[in-house]
């Protein structure tokens, strides 16, 4: 489990195709305090840390996963947003994130508002039943409230603290992101269909 709240931006390093895709990402994490099977969110996909080095660690990760997610469209260099498993004891800053990707969402429109920034995003269809007004979502990792909902189109706001500490300072139209739907509204919904 996660919080959505990032804690590293980390680099891929390196991709290879090996049966499943294997990605080394360079973090500042102390790799020393990562045990080997540890989940770490990498752009809010939870993926197991199967080797480590002085600076990087690396995952394997399934072509179902690939296929879910917007990890078909990584590259080296590209930066991710990077959070730890949640560890008892530690602050809930932000919601109950599973690290399991619902789908991939389109940034449709993104305005500077005074210093912050408003992005607006497409989500699937099947998936824009689950987000509300005031609700929580995990975008990349990240857990964000829900400003506004029209159809299928729901928007965020970024603040500078946020751009300065996440990937999303550079965000753009078209961008594919990883999309998280709240768990809570996911059962409340599957409890409405049942009742």
């Amino acid at each position: 489990m996660f919080t959505g709240i990032i804690t590293d931006i980390g680099t891929i390093a390196d991709l290879t195709q090996e049966g499943d895709l294997r990605v080394r990402i360079q973090t500042g994490y102390d790799t020393a305090g990562i045990d080997m099977g540890a989940s770490i969110a990498s752009d809010g996909v939870c993926l197991t840390v199967v080797d480590l080095g002085a600076d990087w660690y690396d995952v394997q990760v399934s072509a179902e996963t690939v296929s879910k997610t917007n990890l078909g469209a990584w590259v080296v260099g590209k930066r991710l947003n990077l959070e730890r498993a949640l560890r008892v004891g530690d602050e809930l800053g932000g919601h109950i994130v599973s690290g399991h990707v619902d789908g991939v969402a389109e940034v449709v429109s993104v305005v500077d508002e005074g210093d912050s920034t408003r992005v607006q995003l497409r989500a699937p269809d099947d998936l824009a039943r689950f987000i509300a007004p005031k609700g929580s979502v995990a975008l990349n990792g990240t857990s964000l409230t829900v400003n506004e909902v029209e159809g299928a189109v729901f928007g965020v706001n970024f603040i500078p603290h946020t751009k300065e500490v996440t990937t999303w300072g550079d965000v753009a139209v078209g961008d594919a992101v990883n999309l998280e739907i709240d768990t809570l509204a996911r059962y409340v919904a599957r409890l409405a269909e049942v009742a």
